[in-house]
């Protein structure tokens, strides 16, 4: 970073934002191999907290690969990089006030764990969408799998690339054993709990 930079500080501080939401602002950070669940499931939360009242707001992967990290490929260092912009990007719409809900595969640990430090002092909460290699070969709703299998995209997650599971993820849910809106549910009184945690 240039040593020549400085920050601006904010006029309107994240007390204000607090009280203007009733809420603070938090990073609801899904990990999860493809086809685990997680766009399903942070988009039935995003709508279950704007139903509540809360501002919240989605960050989907393949939402992100279309602009801003559209110049990103595939290879570990690029989905590194992906994984960096997503952490900062979530930490400034915690920053205004929002939960910010990012799916993300996000197959590496260290790069989790980036995102979490990028996050500061705002809440961040990992959570593990789980559900066996099998099955989500089975559910494959973007035939992904099927071109993996193929050797049409290389080092893809979960077949020729590994992915790191959480080992102590704040969640854990298991999509495989869950029917879709419980799983929403059990999300949504998690994150409506610790939310209310971190403002006491």
């Amino acid at each position: 970073m240039a040593s020549n930079l400085t920050r601006v500080e904010h006029r309107v501080d994240r007390n204000k934002r607090y009280e203007r939401n009733g809420h603070s602002g938090a990073v609801v950070w899904l990990t999860g191999l493809s086809g685990a669940g997680k766009s399903t499931l942070a988009a039935g939360l995003e709508g279950r907290l704007f139903d509540a009242g809360y501002a919240a707001y989605l960050l989907d992967g393949d939402n992100l690969r279309h602009g801003l990290n559209s110049d990103l490929g595939f290879s570990a260092n690029a989905r590194r990089e992906n994984i960096r912009r997503a952490g900062e990007v979530a930490a400034l719409l915690a920053d205004a006030g929002l939960v910010c809900i990012a799916a993300f595969i996000s197959p590496f640990a260290q790069d989790r764990a980036n995102a979490r430090v990028a996050a500061g002092n705002r809440p961040f909460f990992e959570i593990h969408v789980c559900a066996p290699l099998a099955i989500c070969e089975l559910r494959d709703p973007k035939g992904l799998y099927r071109r993996a299998r193929r050797g049409e995209i290389p080092e893809f997650t979960g077949i020729d690339s590994p992915y790191e599971a959480p080992s102590a993820p704040d969640l854990r849910i298991h999509t495989d054993s869950l029917p879709i809106e419980a799983c929403v549910d059990h999300l949504l009184d998690f994150v409506v709990q610790r939310l209310a945690d971190a403002v006491r």
